[in-house]
């Protein structure tokens, strides 16, 4: 998944060839799971059909104020266009449009649009090798950087009028990969590596049969994809689930035991910064497993089992510069529990819920969580999706470790 999908991207399209490019940047932008919407230039329509990019952005296209419809005015909204974007980029830039941008000129909706967002800008020139290189147009470029806006550089190559030279659009796969850098580098958790257990683990009777818990590992992939969109590089040690997350950011290592799981994090947890465990692993493992299927020879069968091995405590034990988190499912006495599981298993974080509270524990999209630190401050949060509890988890570890 890039770090692009479920972003909302505003598409602005102004008169020059280099429109015609358009209709394989939107197709790319959709592919990567963003939203898009278009809004043209009347002039860029000569280039490219508003059809095409309606069809490809599943959105209307919008290049003027409004839209006649069986003699009924359409109002369209800049001020709405520009408080959806994510991201507005603007591509290709003409001399025109950037000198306007520069300006403050509005004469069109594409540049009441621009006026109207508060996301960040990008924009992608493209023009002639001496338009390019006119002092007028260095100074629009000058001005747009000096108002926070990123430019997609031009690439040099065969232009329209037949010279080679600078001032070429950067191609659409191009584009994507800037923007796609430019965010990356900008999150707060760029360069941090994030270990993450999620889901039960599955304790071998025989060949047939487990021991098991409800966990469905849906709070630990909340977790992951957070984790991935702040920036971080995931590994995600996961039981037997469900879920799935595919992004380019996290590593999915399958585990199915305890064990499994224990020998997993240890591989990874040295070089994390961030660890986080939320997986509900078996405390207990049968002492022998069967290699054959047992049969039902009697009424009751007694199965001996031995503790399985303490991930987190044993984490606790070797950590050095890691922060580290741990989860505390809890059924009675559990701010109690909580702490005495921060202290002992040598956490800086603990997350507390309680089978008790409504919506809370396995197989729920919600999640109540309590935050315990290792000042034991206690931080109580009300109901909320499993991707707010995520949030709020991640965003707290990074107060923590900036402070």
């Amino acid at each position: 998944m890039s770090i692009l999908s479920g972003k909302n991207i505003l598409l602005g399209i102004t008169g020059g060839i280099a429109a015609y490019k358009t209709a394989s940047l939107v197709r790319l932008f959709v592919k990567s799971g963003a939203h898009v919407k278009v809004v043209m230039t009347p002039s860029s329509k000569d280039f490219i059909t508003p059809l095409t990019l309606s069809t490809l952005s599943k959105n209307p296209v919008y290049s003027s104020f409004t839209d006649e419809s069986d003699d009924n005015a359409v109002w369209n909204s800049h001020v709405d266009l520009g408080l959806w974007a994510d991201l507005f980029v603007v591509a290709p830039a003409t001399a025109n449009t950037m000198s306007k941008m520069a300006n403050g000129v509005c004469d069109n909706l594409l540049l009441a649009t621009y006026l109207s967002a508060k996301c960040p800008i990008y924009y992608a020139p493209a023009m002639d090798l001496d338009m390019y290189k006119h002092p007028s147009t260095i100074k629009s470029f000058e001005k747009l950087n000096a108002f926070g806006h990123v430019m997609i550089p031009a690439t040099s190559g065969e232009l329209a009028s037949g010279l080679v030279g600078e001032g070429r659009m950067a191609e659409p796969e191009d584009i994507v990969c800037f923007l796609e850098q430019d965010i990356l580098n900008k999150l707060p958790l760029k360069d941090k590596t994030v270990l993450i257990t999620a889901g039960p683990t599955y304790e071998a009777i025989d060949p047939v049969r487990f021991i098991g818990n409800h966990s469905s590992g849906k709070m630990g992939f909340e977790i992951a994809k957070v984790a991935a969109n702040l920036g971080a590089q995931v590994v995600l040690v996961s039981g037997p689930t469900h879920e799935s997350l595919n992004h380019a950011l996290v590593t999915v290592v399958p585990v199915v035991s305890a064990q499994n799981m224990y020998d997993e994090v240890h591989k990874y947890f040295e070089a994390c910064d961030i660890a986080i465990l939320s997986a509900a692993v078996a405390d207990f493992t049968p002492k022998e497993v069967a290699v054959q299927k047992i049969k039902k020879a009697s009424d009751t069968l007694i199965i001996e089992l031995s503790k399985t091995k303490d991930i987190l405590a044993s984490l606790g034990a070797i950590k050095t510069k890691q922060y580290l988190v741990g989860f505390a499912l809890e059924t009675n006495n559990e701010l109690k529990h909580a702490k005495e599981k921060l202290k002992k298993k040598n956490l800086n974080l603990i997350v507390l819920n309680s089978l008790n509270d409504k919506g809370a524990g396995f197989k729920t999209d919600t999640n109540k969580v309590t935050f315990i630190d290792d000042q034991e401050v206690v931080t109580a949060h009300q109901l909320k999706s499993k991707t707010e509890v995520a949030s709020d988890l991640l965003n707290k570890i990074m107060l923590e470790i900036n402070a």
